[in-house]
């Protein structure tokens, strides 16, 4: 299968997440090229920053549209961390700021809480809400890597993959037709993620 597109706006870890999908046998290209975004067959949108930094990069580079249209056209798609964020309508980070009104719903801050601490980074668990290809394989209460503030709130309970508990529990992935998006960190969390992403090429290939 020709390379996947690793969506390069200028932040966040694009060359780990790039490695780890050649990790498990499949070539993924960084680019910022239209043409070889919506010419690949899976797309990848990584993110690590502020939401409203990587929406004013996308729109200064010319993404914003290749990105939708990408999804538009049916490409399997992968958002990871603030990639996932990005697809719905808006974040209440420094904002609120419009995303990209791929997915219904909104970002939203974890509130303060005793013992719990902002942002969520380490180790936490999947609660698998419902079966999906992507999570084929991976066990329910299986452990991911975690870096983040904010978290998605879908207006539809249906697109919820996995939540995961900090607190309460929040929506951890979200799948709808060709697109999953997950708040984890699949390049950071050893077999795990890399099996979810060996589970994404195998969606890529089917639908190549």
């Amino acid at each position: 299968m020709r390379p996947l597109a690793v969506v390069d706006y200028g932040m966040g870890n694009l060359r780990s997440v790039a490695k780890a999908f050649e990790r498990v046998g499949q070539a993924a290209e960084v680019t910022r090229d239209p043409e070889r975004i919506l010419g690949a067959p899976g797309v990848v949108l990584p993110g690590v920053g502020a939401f409203g930094a990587c929406m004013a990069n996308l729109g200064a580079l010319g993404l914003r549209e290749p990105v939708r249209e990408a999804i538009t056209a049916g490409r399997p798609f992968l958002g990871i961390c603030l990639g996932m964020q990005l697809l719905f309508d808006e974040s209440e980070e420094f904002g609120p700021i419009e995303g990209l009104h791929i997915l219904p719903g909104r970002v939203v801050r974890f509130a303060p809480e005793p013992g719990r601490k902002v942002p969520h980074m380490g180790w936490n668990t999947l609660r698998l809400a419902r079966p999906v290809p992507h999570m084929a394989g991976i066990a329910d209460g299986a452990y991911v890597y975690f870096v983040h503030s904010y978290y998605p709130v879908p207006a539809d309970p249906a697109l919820v993959a996995t939540t995961t508990p900090y607190g309460a529990e929040f929506a951890s992935s979200v799948v709808r037709d060709n697109v999953f998006a997950c708040q984890f960190h699949p390049e950071k969390s050893q077999a795990v993620g890399l099996r979810l992403l060996e589970n994404f090429v195998q969606v890529a290939r089917g639908r190549s």
